[in-house]
């Protein structure tokens, strides 16, 4: 598929058929982590691959908003070791987006569930709550939970009603890109 397609045709997906996400597209998911870009090549990024259905849904209850992973056959959690390098963000999030453009690729879908920096009850941290049912070292933040399986409903491709021009600027902030 041509890479425009699938930025096109790429939507975030919740439901999911129940049937299991092959160990072979699991290998070729990780493959696509493992070849993104980080500053000065330090690759801080961990993947914990969760297909175990009771740590699935226990991973649904991290947060608000994190119930797809209930029904999800298989999720990727995001984590970065913070002391290596001092953008881990930026590192596990760009890792963290060719998880989904390969998803899609694969013919699979997939949704991103925030965790740094989110709430998962009155006393605990969403990462910290992540943490302990996963047993992440503490040198090791968490930034997000992507959940991915065979999509059990089909969204429309994006139009270009998401070219918002107006938000590009050319040689200065303001001066507007015209294509």
């Amino acid at each position: 598929m041509e890479f425009f397609e699938v930025l096109r045709r790429r939507r975030s997906v919740r439901r999911f058929q129940d049937k299991p996400v092959p160990e072979e597209l699991v290998e070729k998911l990780l493959e696509a982590a493992f070849l993104s870009p980080s500053s000065f090549n330090k690759r801080p990024w961990h993947f914990i691959v969760v297909d175990d259905k009771e740590k699935l849904k226990a991973l649904s209850k991290a947060k608000l908003g994190a119930s797809g992973l209930a029904t999800a056959p298989l999720a990727i959690v995001i984590t970065a070791d913070e002391s290596r390098s001092d953008v881990w963000i930026e590192d596990a999030s760009i890792a963290a987006e060719h998880i989904h453009l390969a998803s899609f690729a694969l013919g699979l879908s997939s949704f991103w569930v925030q965790i740094r920096n989110r709430v998962h009850s009155e006393d605990k941290t969403a990462e910290d709550y992540v943490r302990e049912l996963l047993n992440i070292p503490e040198n090791y933040r968490v930034l997000c939970i992507i959940g991915i399986g065979y999509p059990a409903e089909k969204k429309p491709p994006h139009g270009d009603e998401v070219f918002e021009w107006e938000k590009a600027s050319k040689n200065e902030f303001g001066r507007p890109f015209k294509p």
